[in-house]
């Protein structure tokens, strides 16, 4: 989810090229938000909202849980974005448990009570707002006794034999991100108990879940990864070493002769944390 409308056709392919990448990184997401979807035990013919769903495939997991007899809206501030996401769902068997709308998480555009649980992935908490405010309207759309659940990604381990490199990688302005320089630690997303006890919400907890990869690799999970690379680290010359930026394109570029993905014993495996509060009203 983006936190500005896109309004001009120019800059269309580019939100369709975040989709792709979005698309691309649910082989690697998609069995470890299964795993986080089935921790929260949604109740059977529920209603909830996917804030922030990009192209829907969290909205369409989330239906499947709680089964025919319930209901999920998936809400974007991207128009594009939703496109992608009515195309899935319609290619899905569960585009009638599904629907989709246009809207912004700064001021939810539904009812007090509306909803039986919020369900937010890399967005609420994790992109550049503050996240006190954004909590509290999550909740304030769900009823009594209801769930709000927000999911980031907090860790991976890409390069297996090079921790040190990764971890000076890992220190780059994208290698940070969502945080970023100058942030106060309490808005970090690992932070998140502090903002559901503000926020009045009872019974927060937090749980991390793990996803893991190992050669050989599929071709949609290679493509996945190499995309990872880049949206972790980009093209990080800038806050490296010349050493390091060498060895970095030695081990993740595709044309590399030492390209890491392509060892026999490839291992990695990057880390979702997850926290959750009850609303009491």
């Amino acid at each position: 989810m983006r936190n500005e409308k896109n309004s001009t056709e120019s800059k269309v392919p580019d939100m369709n090229t975040y989709a792709h990448k979005l698309y691309l990184s649910d082989f690697l997401r998609a069995p470890i938000i299964r795993l986080a979807i089935q921790a929260l035990q949604l109740p059977s013919g529920s209603r909830g909202l996917d804030a922030g769903c990009g192209i829907g495939s969290h909205t369409l997991l989330l239906a499947e849980a709680v089964g025919p007899g319930g209901h999920v809206t998936g809400l974007d501030l991207s128009p594009e974005l939703l496109a992608h996401a009515r195309e899935l769902a319609n290619k899905s068997r569960l585009s009638e448990q599904v629907s989709f709308q246009e809207g912004d998480v700064n001021k939810l555009p539904f009812d007090d009570d509306t909803f039986d649980w919020v369900w937010s992935a890399d967005c609420v908490g994790y992109a550049p707002l503050e996240p006190l405010p954004l909590v509290k309207e999550l909740a304030r759309v769900v009823k009594p006794g209801g769930s709000v659940a927000i999911l980031g990604w907090s860790s991976q381990q890409l390069l297996p034999g090079y921790p040190l490199l990764e971890a000076r990688l890992n220190a780059t302005s994208l290698g940070i991100a969502p945080f970023v320089k100058g942030k106060r630690p309490e808005l970090h997303f690992l932070r998140a108990l502090g903002w559901f006890c503000d926020a009045g919400l009872e019974e927060p907890t937090a749980q991390t879940f793990v996803g893991n990869f190992h050669a050989p690799l599929s071709d949609d999970v290679r493509s996945a990864l190499m995309s990872l690379f880049q949206m972790r680290w980009g093209e990080p010359k800038s806050e490296v070493t010349r050493e390091d930026c060498a060895e970095f394109q030695r081990l993740c570029q595709p044309g590399s002769p030492d390209f890491i993905l392509n060892l026999p014993d490839y291992y990695a495996f990057f880390t979702y944390s997850m926290f959750r509060g009850k609303v009491v009203k």
